[in-house]
């Protein structure tokens, strides 16, 4: 069995740190606050909290190094919640889906303004983004959709016209686009590690390579490592796709599903005439989509959606791997950019835990103990996990405000079918999604049984995008 690799971006990271080695847990200590999971939610959790109560003595765990789960090897891609207006709206009223989405494009700016107040330099570039139709078959989608976000007065998008498209793109395989400035592009590592710092120099205790081993439910609550434990009031449950792996009262609410990624060597000279020398997202209009973006130092980010489903949310190797669908990415690499000379230089994968809503969730776990979580971000998560932070700050806190309210706050809702019916049925819709667009990007017609299985997919919002 091959080695797990370190993701690409945290060892970008790690190389310019020169962190010192990181430390375990190996004493008992009491805290106020327990957060176990050192990426995006739990660091912007702890750092919310500590800012707002500096006396609360807290404590984080992280299983690896924090930045080696889903914070430090996602795509980058600034990306807010506007496309998810339809369903925020569908489940919790026009009010509360419009504060999400405005609050989704504030907090943009706020990871922007955290980066700059704290010197981190993240690569953090607000550039914004293009969702774009590369086939017949998806022209129209976003037209519909700003239509509705214009009418409740929350629409940031433009349609482009064709020598926009490209300008945005570089790419002539975009038949039409839409682009909003309210988005953009990060090295993913280095923001979770700034974090890191950041919350060290709050005085927050962090201890890697101490992954949790048990969690009492008491109170306090008591959480164990390999050589130490934590007793707490309050914990926080920041795991996200190892959730359901520990806690199987959220396996039916979730599918973990992996976004596999691809990197060019540089090739700066290449991206400038390709007009890609800025840090703009492009996601085209697949079910499971396809994203790219430009680096600062002249590379190409390519990845997919969609492609790896666990059976029974187990996590297993293949998600610490180079991904499998290396020969799928260099595809759609040659699709998107035919004259390309830059090679891959590496791929990865990591699981995405997709609630059955496509929408986070977060709440307190049932039991004496105080202990919340929050997860299912569904892979639109690195601007969306600073709002959660403000759910999990406002639920720890027994704050009664808007976000302690939040629709979100209401813990796991709708549910997938249970084994082997969940694995079989998001195989069989898997590769029908993909028969259904392969015909489309042909120009033929797909296979009436192809088209009404996508139909189960779609059902969770067309627009709604995974980067």
């Amino acid at each position: 069995m091959p080695t797990p690799q370190r993701p690409f971006w945290l060892q970008q990271a790690l190389e310019r740190e020169q962190p010192a080695p990181a430390a375990p847990l190996d004493r008992h200590l009491e805290a106020d606050v327990c957060i176990v999971g050192g990426g995006y939610t739990g660091l912007w959790s702890a750092i919310r909290l500590k800012q707002a109560e500096p006396t609360l003595n807290i404590v984080v765990l992280e299983r690896e190094l924090c930045g080696s789960g889903a914070s430090g090897r996602n795509g980058g891609c600034l990306l807010t919640w506007s496309t998810k207006y339809p369903s925020l709206r569908r489940r919790y009223g026009e009010q509360e889906a419009a504060r999400l989405v405005r609050a989704s494009e504030q907090a943009v700016l706020e990871i922007r303004d955290f980066c700059e107040q704290h010197g981190i330099d993240a690569e953090l570039r607000i550039d914004g983004t293009c969702y774009t139709a590369t086939n017949g078959a998806q022209s129209g989608a976003m037209d519909r959709l700003v239509a509705v976000l214009e009418h409740a007065g929350l629409n940031s998008w433009s349609s482009l016209n064709e020598g926009e498209l490209l300008a945005h793109t570089g790419s002539e395989a975009h038949l039409e686009g839409h682009f909003s400035p309210l988005a953009g592009s990060v090295q993913p590592a280095l923001l979770v590690r700034g974090q890191r710092r950041v919350a060290l120099s709050l005085g927050i205790a962090i201890f890697e390579h101490s992954p949790m081993t048990r969690l009492g439910r008491g109170r306090p609550a008591r959480v164990e490592t390999a050589q130490g434990s934590v007793t707490a009031g309050k914990v926080i449950l920041a795991l996200n796709a190892w959730t359901p792996s520990l806690f199987r009262e959220f396996d039916k609410h979730l599918v973990l599903v992996s976004s596999d990624m691809a990197i060019t060597t540089p090739a700066p000279a290449e991206l400038k005439r390709l007009g890609l020398n800025h840090g703009a997202a492009v996601v085209d209009g697949r079910t499971f989509v396809h994203y790219y973006r430009s680096t600062p130092d002249g590379r190409l980010m390519l990845g997919k959606g969609g492609n790896l489903f666990a059976y029974g949310n187990r996590l297993h190797a293949a998600f610490d791997q180079p991904s499998r669908y290396r020969a799928m990415l260099k595809a759609a690499l040659q699709r998107f950019f035919p004259g390309l000379r830059a090679g891959i230089e590496a791929t990865w994968t990591g699981p995405s835990d997709r609630s059955a809503t496509g929408l986070p969730f977060f709440g307190r776990l049932e039991g004496d103990g105080d202990i919340y979580y929050g997860l299912g971000y569904s892979g639109n998560g690195v601007v969306q996990s600073l709002l959660g932070a403000k759910i999990l700050t406002s639920l720890v806190l027994g704050r009664n405000d808007e976000w302690a309210r939040c629709g979100l706050a209401r813990g796991p809702q709708g549910r997938f079918p249970p084994e082997p019916v969940r694995w079989l049925g998001a195989m069989t819709v898997r590769n029908a999604i993909r028969r259904k667009e392969n015909a489309e990007d042909r120009g033929d017609m797909p296979w009436p049984w192809d088209r009404w299985l996508a139909r189960f997919a779609d059902a969770a919002g067309k627009a709604d995008k995974e980067a």
